[in-house]
């Protein structure tokens, strides 16, 4: 039976890949002129989508189950069947109801009993067909129905969303789907919620209408169409890469450039994690590989296990701002914004080389002071071989010059992962059996599982938002607790994010964050000076950090959980050690939207808003301070320059170095003014003393 269901899923799984690689040149192909619904209409295409996510994300849960927290999972149960009970009350044949009731089993039983977890995968694998089948027949009528559906939209809404909350439960957990439920039961009940924040509250059925039968709402919205139009596509690319072999050498490039320092580790891992960050972005992804390659070098030097895993966990993540393949947030920015993919490359640049820059001078800074030894290899790469190799690059250089073009991604990415292809067939060093690139298929789309079914359940909590009216309540609550303070408003936004993002994917996190607080944070940007549209920019640039940064807070924190399972320590230690590398990570979030000074390091608002040369100042000053602020902020941290900082020393410097951060020019000079003559008396301190010679 096992193998069976693994020729099944690899089978399914090369077919859809196949079906998303199709579409991409579908339209230049006589096949086009027949109007197939499933290859040219928006809706069908992603519930197609939305189906092969369902079916193999079952398939995936049957073969590689993992025990789940009957407790955590309690609450989802308790609403999923307390939504049960409400489509019980509609009037309905009594079969539709029966119905329900074993669709519910199917799906929610395993979350208490564990021991139903095989037969109910089988049976959700086949039952979804049937929503999937029947929106493909009924797709011309159904999107006049949303508002009065019929019985048998009813039943097919029903099982389609619990099938997509258990399939998000089955690979993530119960968290996600737990919201979901929530934002669902608020739409149902919000008539007896008091104050402010309720709603007229809807009837069930037509909740169910709208989540199924919309184009662009509930289940097939517009985040959802980002996870098939973007994400499918680089998701393929990285497998191919990974499973050709370029992966190696990416990382033997790495170690080119780090040497034999005592730092080396730290480096190699920061520039392994930027250059594999070009071709995934997926920072648990990136986090495991480094953290596999590079462990041993951490180990040889002598890193301290917590710190070296805190270092990996921090570069894993930087993979979701890494141009030109970021994390899914920048493409859903995409659609929400309707700005070119182009602009948020140029705004992500920025960010993520202060980030980087923080990671690495925490790094040297540490190992001077712990007086680590060199790194004993016997041969490092030589550049030679960068030179044999450096066709790895061709790809990403396309990419970048094809978006900037104007091109589709879909049809960029498709034709840089076919470049791979060729690359690796080419090269007789690497030329890998045809069995890798049928495994590169395969888990391009099992790859996409988690983040799709999360991308999918947040465009259900996006449009029960919509529906209700919350974000607009919401942004009340914010303006009444800053009190129309810029600061307080993102401090308390940076913080929300952070505690929502210990529960929920970064790109879940960024859509609840965009849809309950951008309105009011773009408002008091705009009443700050910042103009409206590098406001918007901005504001959404923020939100987008904040997610990623999520990533890496403990408790909760997947790149630290990654790192520690490969480095042997404890995740929430992990996770705290994350926190205080590069800790300036933070206040860089902050810093891009306080006043538009800030801004500047997004490069693109400033540059939108202001004359060049204007612009061009406010750059390099803002960028200036920042750097001088990473640097100041990790000494205190590390509390060694040059020599160990006394505590008085580290706490001034550190309040400086905050600062620092903040953009106004005249605290950011006094903050130098004060701090700097402490860390240069340090330096000319350590500096060794000539010897006199005697006459």
């Amino acid at each position: 039976m096992e193998n069976m269901m693994k020729r099944l899923l690899a089978v399914t799984a090369i077919l859809g890949t196949l079906y998303h690689l199709y579409l991409v040149i579908h339209p230049y192909t006589p096949i086009a002129d027949l109007r197939i619904s499933v290859l040219d209409l928006t809706q069908v295409q992603r519930a197609t989508h939305v189906f092969l996510i369902a079916l193999l994300g079952y398939l995936v849960s049957f073969l590689r189950i993992r025990p789940r927290n009957r407790i955590a999972a309690l609450p989802l149960s308790i609403m999923t069947f307390l939504i049960l009970l409400e489509f019980m009350r509609l009037e309905l044949p009594v079969a539709l109801k029966g119905f329900a009731v074993f669709i519910w089993a199917c799906t929610m039983l395993p979350t208490l009993l564990p021991a139903t977890r095989k037969w109910s995968d089988v049976a959700c694998a086949l039952l979804s067909f049937l929503p999937f089948v029947y929106l493909v027949i009924t797709y011309e009528t159904l999107i006049y129905r949303a508002i009065m559906p019929e019985p048998w939209d009813l039943i097919m809404s029903f099982a389609e969303i619990l099938l997509v909350l258990g399939v998000i439960f089955r690979l993530s957990g119960p968290i996600m789907p737990t919201l979901v439920m929530i934002f669902l039961i608020y739409n149902l009940y919000g008539d007896g919620i008091p104050g402010l924040f309720a709603n007229p509250g809807f009837d069930f059925d037509m909740l169910l209408g709208k989540l199924y039968c919309e184009t662009e709402a509930g289940i097939f919205g517009t985040i959802t169409g980002v996870s098939l139009k973007y994400l499918i596509y680089f998701t393929i690319m990285g497998a191919i890469v990974t499973r050709l072999g370029f992966g190696l050498i990416i990382a033997n490039i790495a170690l080119l450039f780090v040497g034999r320092s005592p730092a080396s580790p730290g480096r190699s891992c920061s520039v392994m994690a930027v250059l594999m960050g070009m071709f995934s972005g997926s920072g648990a992804a990136d986090t495991q590989f480094v953290a596999t390659l590079t462990k041993p070098l951490f180990e040889q030097v002598g890193y301290n296990k917590l710190v070296a895993a805190g270092v990996i966990a921090t570069v894993g993540s930087i993979a979701y701002i890494t141009p030109p393949v970021m994390g899914s947030i920048s493409f859903i920015m995409v659609e929400l914004l309707s700005i070119p993919y182009s602009l948020i490359i140029v705004m992500a640049l920025g960010p993520m080389l202060l980030y980087l820059f923080g990671i690495v001078t925490y790094n040297e800074l540490y190992v001077q002071k712990e007086k680590l030894p060199k790194l004993q290899i016997s041969a490092l790469i030589d550049f030679a071989y960068f030179k044999r190799y450096c066709y790895v690059f061709i790809p990403i250089a396309f990419i970048i010059f094809m978006i900037y073009r104007g091109f589709s991604i879909n049809v960029t990415v498709t034709a840089a992962a076919l470049l791979f292809v060729v690359f690796a067939y080419a090269d007789h060093a690497i030329r890998p059996p045809l069995r890798n690139l049928m495994l590169a298929l395969e888990e391009g789309i099992i790859g996409l599982l988690p983040i799709a079914s999360a991308v999918i359940a947040a465009n259900m909590i996006m449009s029960m938002m919509v529906m209700s009216g919350l974000a607009s309540k919401f942004s009340i609550l914010l303006m009444e607790i800053s009190g129309s303070s810029i600061l307080l408003a993102v401090l308390f936004t940076g913080f929300f994010s952070l505690v929502l993002g210990m529960g929920v994917p970064p790109i879940a996190t960024y859509v609840l964050t965009s849809a309950l607080t951008a309105p009011t944070i773009q408002k008091l940007a705009v009443m700050n000076g910042i103009p409206e549209e590098a406001a918007l920019l901005a504001t959404h640039m923020f939100l987008f950090y904040f997610a990623v940064l999520a990533e890496v807070t403990p408790p909760v924190a997947l790149s630290a959980y990654a790192s520690s399972s490969v480095m042997g320590t404890d995740p929430i230690q992990t996770g705290i050690f994350a926190a205080r590398v590069a800790l300036p990570k933070y206040l860089i979030g902050l810093t891009l939207i306080l006043s538009l000074s800030g801004t500047a390091l997004l490069i693109v608002p400033v540059v939108q808003t202001l004359p060049l040369g204007e612009a061009v100042a406010h750059i390099v000053f803002t960028f200036f301070f920042t750097i001088l602020g990473i640097f100041y902020l990790n000494t205190a941290v590390v509390g060694y320059f040059r020599r160990n900082l006394s505590t008085l020393e580290r706490f001034v410097v550190g309040i400086c170095a905050v600062l620092l951060f903040y953009p106004s020019y005249w605290m950011s000079v006094i903050a130098m003014v004060v701090s700097s003559p402490l860390l240069i008396r340090n330096f000319l301190k350590s500096r060794p003393v000539a010897p006199v010679r005697e006459s």
